[in-house]
């Protein structure tokens, strides 16, 4: 369960360090403008989210099995955060992401890294594509400037509620989020080492700053961002209170290490290496414990941040390590600039993460799935949409589970980045 870091400082050279310092201070211009929307879009602070991406993304590049990980807030969690902040405060999702990080480390322990394995390809298949169902539907509000005096959690009443607002929509809230949409593809494409996340995030918000739009931004909504770190410091804790959180702490950590397995995985396709799973749980546990202490959302690895570390020409933890002094960097330095990002503009980045999550270019081959396996995915799916996470996985695991038992010869999965 040695870290890569300890591995790679081994044969570690000047040209590898200007190669991960250009790749981590890339990372972060991504990292930076998704932490914010994450963070919003889970119900947190804004400030939430750089917290992790600092505290929990320079963790998992120390101590994690992976030479390429990036780690910080992802999409995947938004559905979780938000319910566990609903149901029981922001504190109590402090003490579940703490709860979630002892987990992480006694599985790493206990070299459970493995188990990834035996979780159906479908289910991962399902939950995701459900889970990116509802980050799109919870972004519209802000993406059309609807005006509604509360939020329900549930999806349909979310929808019938928007419907009922629908007499609000802000024309320039919704022309700042398409103009912000249609300007990421565009720099993706034609610009693809281009930052273009937060190059289009800002270029809409100096339009919304510079005309004087009727839009929302993170200063007229949360306030001034915070400039430095809060202490670390000890979530309340009584025996009631971490009974009741439990299911809340399991989904977390296994959102976690199952997302940082993929992401691993994926990494080791592109630049033909192999991590250590035991060290990367091991290294999610630690990440969402000091997340925790510093006040931060859950933190996992970020499929495509680590894709973007990989073409950005990052080799080894030490570009994770520089993307989190980064964020760190920007956060002392520039925290009020970031103040004047259009809310629309953040709506935009993630119905465009939601999109890229639910890997649209797979959805022909699922649908060609042999009926077991897509009845299984569309089962977890719509119990994500519709039920509960914590249903979702356990019925989808559990049936897959079953179906597992009767193809013990099942191919490996075909993992692809996307953006969470």
């Amino acid at each position: 369960m040695t870290p890569k870091l300890i591995t790679t400082m081994q044969s570690y050279s000047g040209p590898l360090f200007l190669r991960d310092l250009a790749a981590g201070v890339t990372v972060a211009m991504v990292a930076l403008p998704l932490s914010l929307a994450i963070a919003i879009a889970s119900g947190a602070d804004p400030a939430t989210g750089l917290i992790t991406a600092i505290v929990g993304g320079f963790l998992i590049s120390l101590l994690g099995g992976s030479r390429v990980q990036i780690g910080g807030p992802t999409g995947a969690f938004i559905v979780v955060v938000y319910g566990v902040i609903a149901a029981h405060g922001f504190d109590g999702l402090v003490l579940a992401t703490l709860m979630a990080g002892v987990m992480l480390v006694a599985a790493g322990v206990m070299r459970a890294g493995r188990l990834i394995a035996y979780v159906p390809e479908p289910v991962i298949h399902g939950f995701t594509i459900g889970i990116a169902v509802i980050i799109a539907v919870s972004q519209l509000k802000d993406f059309m400037g609807l005006v509604m005096t509360e939020v329900p959690a549930e999806f349909l009443e979310k929808l019938h509620e928007m419907w009922i607002a629908r007499d609000s929509l802000n024309i320039a809230s919704l022309a700042i989020g398409g103009l912000t949409m249609g300007l990421i593809v565009v720099l993706r494409r034609m610009f693809p080492r281009l930052p273009g996340l937060i190059v289009a995030v800002a270029a809409t918000s100096a339009l919304v700053a510079a005309l004087d739009l009727p839009v929302d931004t993170i200063r007229s909504r949360f306030g001034n961002l915070p400039s430095t770190l809060p202490v670390p410091h000890l979530p309340e804790m009584t025996y009631e209170r971490v009974i009741e959180l439990l299911p809340s702490a399991f989904i977390i950590a296994f959102l976690a290490g199952v997302e940082s397995l993929l992401s691993a995985m994926v990494a080791d396709r592109m630049i033909g290496s192999r991590h250590r799973s035991n060290a990367e749980v091991l290294a999610q546990g630690f990440a969402n414990i000091g997340s925790a202490l510093f006040g931060g959302l859950p933190a996992t690895g970020a499929i495509a941040r680590t894709a973007t570390n990989v073409r950005a020409g990052g080799k080894t933890p030490v570009a994770g390590l520089v993307h989190a002094l980064t964020i760190l960097l920007v956060m002392l330095v520039a925290a009020p600039l970031a103040g004047y990002l259009a809310m629309p503009a953040l709506a935009g980045l993630l119905l465009l993460t939601a999109w890229n999550m639910s890997e649209p270019q797979h959805w022909r081959a699922h649908a060609t799935l042999p009926r077991a396996d897509l009845f299984l995915l569309l089962l977890t799916l719509v119990l994500t949409v519709l039920a509960d996470l914590t249903i979702a996985i356990g019925v989808g695991v559990a049936c897959g589970l079953a179906l597992r038992l009767n193809r013990r010869n099942a191919p490996p999965a075909d993992w692809t980045p996307r953006d969470g």
